[in-house]
């Protein structure tokens, strides 16, 4: 299962990237973020790998994220791994103007283990990009609400 999301976010790209990649703000577009541990390498660099802990509801989750590239505005990708499905995001950041930008994230599952994550993804598959598109709305939320330092 394949399937790209985007947004238009009315801030420059460098103040969208400068939002984006600062972990201390996950909490704020992410619903149910907890935390992130870096397990290993050097935070965001190819092969770098983090834990990242989710709450949903009284379930717990943790993902193992793993950085496969990171030349960012243009394109980062990561894989992660979770008990239930593996898959893979490449986000991009594109000017569109003096004050506007693109942000595209692509998602590829590449596996689900269990019958029940299988069902999922058959039955429901519209979920989760849905799910993808309510994070980056609210990244685009929260981007565009914060005051300038």
């Amino acid at each position: 299962m394949k399937y790209t999301c985007e947004i238009d976010i009315n801030l420059p790209i460098d103040r969208v990237m400068e939002l984006w990649i600062n972990e201390n703000n996950f909490k704020e577009w992410q619903d149910g973020f907890i935390k992130i541990d870096r397990i290993s390498g050097e935070e965001g660099v190819v092969g770098a790998k983090s834990k990242i802990y989710f709450a949903q509801g009284k379930r717990k989750m943790e993902l193992l994220e793993t950085i496969i590239s990171n030349n960012l505005p243009e394109e980062k990708s990561a894989l992660y791994e979770h008990k239930h499905m593996t898959n893979t995001q490449t986000t991009r950041f594109q000017s569109i103007g003096d004050n506007q930008t693109r942000y595209i994230s692509e998602v590829e599952y590449l596996k689900f283990n269990g019958l029940m994550p299988n069902l999922m993804a058959r039955l429901f598959s519209g979920m989760f990009k849905k799910q993808s598109q309510k994070w980056m709305n609210q990244f685009k939320e929260f981007a565009e609400g914060v005051k300038e330092n």
